[in-house]
């Protein structure tokens, strides 16, 4: 299995698309082909057994034992037999919980994960450079990034997150972050300005060459990285299993996932699995008022000139979307000339448009809507008095939008609504769609458990007191500097 970039250059292997991040054009690794699973045919050992053959097709340069070791260890540290249990919420809807891992963030299921296949692919490739894992984050990546490579030999790992743009709850667990190889800085400006930082210092020769004498080469954890990207089309696979074990469809029955989207990589999960041969009907991208991926999906033009808000869903407050470059691969036929001229066009003029041919093909597989601050708190409310079921802003974003989107459609079909962090991880803006919140996020968590009696995880509780060891707040301009000056010291 050989890995091309979308802005064209020489392929990689499985390995060397993992261990670079992102490809020297600058464009995205993609696998040369999609691996067909035979989903009928039964999968016997639940989620590892799956998680096993799914990455086995993508990775067949690894060994299988190696591979199954790997799984076992990432996926050890979930709280639920299930790893992503699927929970019915009503005859035609079903929550997918992703949040089952030690940061209460459906990245854990990536980043549990990808430290495992880095230090595979480097054993692979040779590489004996130090690899230094930099993220930018909306608020989940971070995290589970920096828990996930905690204290991994031969790795260092630095997060960059907007400074006010996450919740009391995700800012607390990367300051107070243990571990002799991370580091956090916030950044002064919003997720897509970090993000646009990190793609620039990734691009720049300087950097790379600067650090490359110290015997250090960047890598990334986003799902930039196919490696984050891989882990997450398992749980498609699974959720399907479950749907199918407890007689919710039959076998071959297809059904539609609704996913609340920012950086594209978890519903672009889904679109792999589809064309690996999972009977998907609909992927219904789910946004809050950063709606660039609605319209997009609705007009074939993709406009980032507008206006950047700050939600309570925040992990999808993002108005550049990085892994549609993926499916604007697929989408112009494989041509990178063609994703380089779009990509040249959102980079000079923030906006590119595809032709009506592509736009009616996206929209044989992919609906988008969105949602208001309003909504998102009706929603938790709502469905919490419907069902006793409580979730978190970013499934209530799924919940309205999929809601709307039966309505409007008529689709009967089984809808899976992917649930992407624990209630209790914005205590605060859960509290607020039953009672008026107070500032105190800790005592809005123990009033939240009061009201909904659902149990407050054990990594939330802890944060209480921790000591906050990453403190640094930098402007956009410095963050090449950031990134150097643990490398180099103060110059």
């Amino acid at each position: 299995m050989r890995y091309l970039s979308t802005r064209g250059g020489d392929p990689a292997s499985a390995a060397e698309a993992i261990v670079r991040g992102i490809s020297p054009s600058g464009g995205l690794y993609v696998p040369e082909s999609y691996p067909i699973i035979e989903w009928n045919n039964g999968v016997r050992g639940g989620y590892l057994a799956t998680a096993h053959r799914v990455m086995q097709a993508y990775l067949p340069e690894t060994d299988s034992a190696e591979l199954q070791t790997m799984i076992a260890a990432a996926y050890k540290s979930f709280d639920h037999p299930d790893v992503t249990p699927l929970v019915k919420l009503s005859e035609r809807e079903h929550i997918l919980e992703l949040w089952h891992g030690p940061t209460m963030a459906f990245k854990d299921v990536a980043l549990q994960m990808l430290p495992h296949l880095m230090c595979s692919s480097l054993r692979q490739t040779g590489e004996t450079k130090q690899v230094y894992i930099l993220v930018a984050t909306s608020g989940d990546t971070g995290k589970a990034a920096l828990e996930g490579f905690r204290d991994v030999e031969g790795t260092r790992v630095l997060v960059f997150y907007p400074f006010g743009g996450v919740s009391e709850a995700q800012r607390l667990q990367m300051v107070t972050q243990e571990g002799t190889n991370v580091d956090v800085c916030a950044v002064r400006g919003n997720f897509d300005d970090a993000q646009t930082g990190v793609k620039q210092i990734f691009a720049s020769t300087e950097i790379a060459e600067r650090l490359s004498k110290e015997g250090v080469r960047l890598s990334s954890a986003n799902s930039i990285n196919f490696g984050r990207l891989l882990p997450q089309i398992v749980y498609y696979f699974t959720s399907y299993q479950q749907l199918v074990a407890s007689g919710e469809i039959q076998p071959g029955e297809k059904v539609n996932f609704c996913v609340p989207t920012g950086n594209f990589g978890d519903i672009l999960a889904g679109e792999y699995a589809r064309r690996m041969g999972l009977p998907i009907n609909k992927l219904i991208c789910a946004s809050n008022r950063n709606n660039v991926l609605t319209d997009f999906f609705e007009s074939g033009v993709y406009d980032g000139n507008r206006s950047f808000f700050q939600s309570m869903s925040c992990s999808i407050d993002i108005l550049i979307s990085s892994n549609l470059e993926r499916l604007l691969f697929e989408l112009a036929h494989r041509d990178d000339a063609l994703v380089r001229k779009w990509m040249g066009e959102l980079k000079g003029k923030g906006m590119y448009a595809l032709s009506q041919s592509a736009l009616d093909e996206l929209k044989k597989t992919f609906s988008a809507g969105w949602c208001t601050e309003e909504d998102t708190l009706g929603t938790i409310r709502r469905i919490f008095d419907q069902t006793g079921y409580l979730m978190d802003p970013h499934t209530a974003v799924a919940q309205c939008v999929y809601e709307r989107y039966a309505a409007k459609t008529g689709d009967k079909t089984k809808t899976v609504l992917l649930s992407t962090a624990n209630p209790y991880k914005f205590a605060s803006d859960v509290l607020g769609a039953f009672e008026p919140a107070g500032k105190d996020d800790f005592a809005n968590a123990d009033r939240l458990k009061s009201l909904s009696g659902a149990p407050i995880p054990k990594s939330m509780s802890e944060l209480f007191g921790k000591p906050e060891r990453h403190l640094d707040v930098c402007d956009l301009a410095d963050m090449p500097k950031r990134v150097l000056t643990p490398i180099l010291g103060k110059q």
